[in-house]
């Protein structure tokens, strides 16, 4: 697979963090530790969009609906 190369922005905070793993060889440089970051929010962010298309938006209202009716009040404690 191609690599392409691309300025961003961070944080001085998140560039300390990110040195930090770096020299505890959690990654081998910079590049590799974002790299590692953005792959792993990606799948967890398509996961989520996979998840969410398996909803029925009309059986969802229908419990958020429900939710909002004749419920018992909780006891006091």
């Amino acid at each position: 697979m191609g690599k392409s190369k691309i300025a961003i922005t961070l944080a001085d905070g998140t560039v300390k963090d990110l040195d930090d793993l770096v020299r505890k060889r959690v990654s081998g440089n910079r590049s590799q530790a974002i790299q590692q970051a953005v792959d792993e929010k990606i799948a967890r962010l398509s996961r989520l969009a996979e998840e969410c298309s398996k909803l029925d938006p009309a059986f969802e209202r229908g419990l958020a609906e429900k939710g909002l009716g004749d419920e018992p009040e909780w006891p006091e404690y």
